[in-house]
Formats: structure tokens, C-alpha cells, sequence
């Protein structure tokens, strides 16, 4: 008789262990990422009161047998900061201090003075690094923002298509009153059909305007010349856009049409002959040694800095000049903007200077038991022996999850099923409580037998 009340209490500790689990629950159904723990019940070795295995066996209670996270996809919803993360699937994001690495279901992060991803107790996010050229390393570590920027970008390369007008004015190139040529007096170019300017960069990002000027010299034949402020004009200590600076014409092109219109012939030249054709078929043109013309920019930068200009585009027709199309390969520096955090972890900058850049990957990670880590609070957990050690790849493969930003997840937490367990544990403790009372007067009946 005395067993049953050991047994009793046995019932009454679990269900006090049970309802600890459901209030702990209910305590975090607003905390982000948090999963809810499931307990396990498991009963006490019996004992047989004839001696024989297997047969009349007396329980002797109940135990916690488990306490277990269950890892189950909580509800997602959307916030403003694009540095809340959530996780679509399986995995854990990877936070990390001085010592120890942590997983987290949480994805709440921000930036701290440093320009480190940080989450609310200062671990810092980690995650594939990308080197200068927005290229992903397999190298892990922590992913910063601050001295994030993109380094200036010399211009090389520049394209200007236009349509020509063939109805244009010819200007002779033999007669110097109509030559094209720039004014030194009044610094002003003469003697041209149409121009368009293209803005390119010098080898430290600074900008720099060169004006294309198209000078009709025959039927179906044109002159391209490149005309650009000459620097050293520019009194010490003044920006060159601030002053009138003398003009430089270091090259001319010489384009050929047929009678349809369509380019046939370039001519890439000096200011001085002999001059460079090729023809433009096949199209486009492949030039064994061109002449690319070569630009000075100023004494900070020193060496003259060549740009291809690509003129195998333009064409002629008898309708009004017009500029289709206008680009180069330089830029200036710029400093990050804006961030973009795609489903696969990747997080592109959004630069100043109109660039987009990679500048890392999130990293995930992924255990054969997550049920078996440790909870260590914080909503932070630790690998244990029976977890295995974690296995960490990009977000979307091996098994893992979509990073999905300006999203957080919640808590697993089923309120209304927290409180129908609630009932039942409440019931169980009550129940094993009556056994205690049943126990405690039968054992006064029986002190009760002496009298």
C-alpha cells in the first residue's frame, strides 16, 4: 500500500514537469524562431510480487522520459528591415563569437558600430566572403557591411551608335574655311554636322566628358573626332568642370558607307596619316593592330589612358541624327546603398555608383539529430555527441532551407493545443493527488484497527 504513494508522487512530479514545459511554451509563443518542446512520458520499472518474469508486475509510476524541441516550420511574416532573415525549410543560421560557434532558428539581425551582422546578444552572422570582384570564396566568416564599396573602374571600352543624316552638308577638307577645327580663341569647335558626348572615368573614378563630333567630308564618308577639355589649361587646385580649359582633338575615324547606308569601311587614325582600314565585313570588324586614341586626364593620374571607342554600329540614312545607343566600362567609386538578400542566401550591394555586387552568401547549417542539440537559451543552441557535428552549405541545397528576407519567423507554438495539453496535464496532477488522499485514509483505517 505505502508503493502507491511513491507512485502517486511519481504521477504528480511528472505532470508538475509537463505543465513547466507547456507554460515555458506558452511563455515564448512570441518569440522569434522559437520551437516549442514536446515531453515525453515513460513508466518505472515494475516489480513482481511472485518472483516470476512477466507475470503479476506492479508499476511503480511514471517518469520524464524525453524533453525535445520539435523542430516543426513556424508561421513566416513580413517586417521592414531587409536584414530580418527567416528560414523556409531545414537548417540554422550560424552565429559566432570569440570563442564558440551557436545555431539559431531566430533571423532578427542588425548592423553594430562595426559594420557586422550581428543578432540581439552581438553574434555575428557567418557566412560565405566574396573578394573584390564579387566572386563567393568557400572561405566562411563573418559577414560585414561598413567597408563595404566598390573601387573605381578606368573607362576602356565606350560605344556611341548613331544614325548619321545622308543628307547632311559636306564640308571640305581642303579649304580651311571649311576644315573642321577648334577655335583657340573663342575655344569652340567649328565646322561639323552633329555631335554627342560620352562621359567617361580616369583610372582613380574621376569623370570626364568626351564630345564626338561628326563631320560630313564626302557622300556616304564621315569623320568621327574626339575632342576632350585638355587638363593642364586648368590653373593648380581648380576642378577641371569649374574653368574653361583649351580643347584636344588626339584622333580621328574615318567612316565609309555604300549607297544602302551600311558601313563598309573604318579608318582608326592619328591626327597625322597613315591611316588604319579594315573593312567591316564580316561584321563586326576584327582589327589585327588598331589605333586606339589615347586621353590625358590630368597630372594625379599621369599616364595617358587609351579607350576603344567601338564604331562598327553607326549607319547612315536620310533622316535626322540620332544617338541609339551610348555606354563605357568605367565608374567612379561607390559606397553600398542598399542591400538584396535572394532566396540562396546571396546579398547583393546596390552601390552609389549604380553597381550591384556581391558581397557575400549566408551560410546555413544542418544536423542529422537537431532534436539532440543542446539549448543553451538565448534561442541559441549547441551541438552535442548525439546531434553529430553540423554539416554547413549554401541555403537551398544539400537538404537545407530558402533564406527569405524582410521576413521572420515565429514561434511553433499551437496556443489552443498548449492549453488542451494544460487541461490534461492539470487532470493527470489532480488524478495522482486523490490516489495520495485515497492512500492516506486507508492507512488510518488501518491504524484505526488497534483501537
Amino acid at each position: 500500500m505505502l508503493t502507491s504513494l511513491q507512485t502517486a508522487i511519481s504521477g504528480m512530479k511528472s505532470n508538475g514537469t509537463y505543465i513547466s514545459v507547456i507554460a515555458d511554451n506558452i511563455a515564448n509563443m512570441n518569440t522569434v524562431g522559437f520551437k516549442k518542446t514536446t515531453l515525453t512520458f515513460g513508466d518505472i520499472l515494475s516489480a513482481s510480487i511472485t518472483g516470476v518474469s512477466g507475470s503479476a508486475q506492479i508499476g511503480r509510476g511514471a517518469l520524464v522520459q524525453k524533453v525535445s524541441p520539435l523542430f516543426t516550420q513556424g508561421p513566416l511574416e513580413t517586417t521592414e528591415n531587409s536584414l530580418d532573415l527567416a528560414i523556409d525549410g531545414n537548417g540554422f543560421f550560424i552565429v559566432k563569437d570569440s570563442a564558440a560557434s551557436y545555431y539559431t532558428r531566430s533571423g532578427r539581425f542588425d548592423i553594430n558600430k562595426d559594420g557586422y551582422i550581428v543578432n540581439a546578444s552581438g553574434l555575428r552572422l557567418q557566412g560565405y566572403l566574396a573578394d573584390a570582384t564579387g566572386r563567393i570564396t568557400g572561405q566562411i566568416g563573418d559577414l560585414q557591411l561598413l567597408a563595404t564599396q566598390t573601387p573605381a573602374r578606368a573607362t576602356t571600352e565606350a560605344m556611341n551608335f548613331v544614325n548619321l543624316d545622308g543628307t547632311s552638308q559636306i564640308y571640305d577638307q581642303t579649304n580651311p574655311l571649311t576644315q573642321f577645327a577648334i577655335n583657340s580663341t573663342t575655344n569652340e569647335v567649328e565646322n561639323y554636322n552633329h555631335s554627342s558626348t560620352i562621359r567617361v572615368y580616369d583610372t582613380q573614378g574621376g569623370a570626364h566628358h568626351v564630345t564626338l563630333y561628326y563631320v560630313k567630308i564626302d557622300d556616304n564618308m564621315w569623320d568621327v573626332h574626339y575632342v576632350y577639355e585638355d587638363p593642364t589649361s586648368v590653373p593648380p587646385g581648380q576642378l577641371i568642370e569649374a574653368v574653361d580649359g583649351g580643347l584636344i582633338n588626339p584622333a580621328v575615324t574615318r567612316l565609309i558607307f555604300d549607297d544602302h547606308g551600311t558601313l563598309q569601311w573604318i579608318t582608326d587614325q592619328t591626327a597625322l596619316p597613315p591611316y588604319n582600314m579594315y573593312p567591316i565585313n564580316p561584321f563586326p570588324p576584327v582589327v589585327a593592330n588598331p589605333v586606339i586614341p589615347n586621353f590625358y586626364f590630368g597630372p594625379d593620374v599621369m599616364q595617358p589612358q587609351a579607350i576603344d571607342f567601338d564604331n562598327s554600329r553607326n549607319m547612315q540614312n536620310k533622316s535626322d541624327f540620332a544617338v541609339l545607343d551610348n555606354n563605357q566600362d568605367g565608374y567612379s567609386s561607390g559606397s553600398l546603398e542598399r542591400l538584396i538578400i535572394a532566396n540562396n542566401g546571396e546579398m547583393t550591394g546596390i552601390f552609389s555608383n549604380g553597381q550591384a555586387r556581391l558581397i557575400g552568401q549566408v551560410a546555413l547549417a544542418k544536423f542529422i539529430a537537431p532534436t539532440e542539440l543542446l539549448k543553451i537559451g538565448w534561442n541559441l543552441y549547441n551541438e552535442s555527441t548525439k546531434s553529430g557535428q553540423p554539416i554547413v552549405s549554401f541555403p537551398s541545397t544539400s537538404g537545407l532551407g530558402d533564406v527569405v528576407a524582410n521576413t521572420i519567423e515565429l514561434s511553433n507554438v499551437d496556443l489552443a493545443q498548449e492549453f488542451v495539453n494544460l487541461i490534461t496535464a492539470q487532470r493527470g496532477f489532480q488524478a495522482n493527488s486523490r490516489i495520495v488522499t485515497t492512500t492516506d485514509e486507508l492507512l488510518a483505517e488501518v491504524v484505526n484497527l488497534k483501537r
